[in-house]
């Protein structure tokens, strides 16, 4: 069975989703969710779901490997689930094709640092986008840049705001993020 450690900086919906869709699975399991906030929504999620949730400094991510020995006692595979740092080059040397991003556009469009969230949202209908989604990605040492593993589209009509605009994208990321986890970790078997 792998081990999944999924990073998260914010509410953790994802996180949760994916948690709930493993724990019933006999192809991996979510050891730990590890977070760069502290204050985060994703750590009161792990405790209602009994996964352990653990704070680190920026300077444990960047300029030591405390972050990476870490991942190495406890992950096979590593989830970015909302996480908002761009990932140091010796966890992403260490984890070849092993590191997963879902990002809430259709990349190559909407990508890049700064694009996240409600930022892709109102990018999206400020453009008059026709259809927006999400794309499930490699991470390597650019933003949104890591191979596309998988994409799933929602038309964009002109009565959304950048609020429905999101709630849609969710609903794509809840249906499809956990499955495409697995699946790709079967192909890394």
């Amino acid at each position: 069975m792998k081990r999944i450690v999924i990073f998260a900086s914010g509410s953790g919906s994802n996180a949760e989703n994916i948690i709930n869709y493993f724990s019933n699975r006999n192809t991996a399991e979510v050891r730990m969710v590890l977070s760069n906030r502290s204050r985060a929504g994703v750590f009161e999620r792990c405790k209602r779901l009994n996964i352990p949730c653990q704070h680190f400094k920026k300077s444990d991510f960047f300029e030591s490997n405390t972050v990476l020995e870490l991942l190495q006692k406890e992950a096979d595979f590593i989830v970015l689930a909302g996480f908002l740092l761009k990932i140091p080059e010796n966890i992403i040397k260490a984890y070849p094709n092993e590191i997963v991003n879902i990002h809430p556009a259709l990349l190559p469009k909407y990508g890049g640092k700064g694009m996240y969230g409600m930022n892709v949202h109102r990018a999206i209908k400020e453009n008059n986008e026709p259809e927006t989604g999400i794309t499930i990605h490699y991470v390597n040492e650019h933003y949104d840049e890591g191979g596309i593993i998988f994409q799933a589209k929602t038309a964009v009509e002109e009565s959304d705001t950048p609020e429905s605009i999101a709630q849609k994208v969710h609903e794509l990321e809840y249906a499809h993020f956990p499955r495409v986890i697995e699946e790709t970790i079967a192909k890394h078997a």
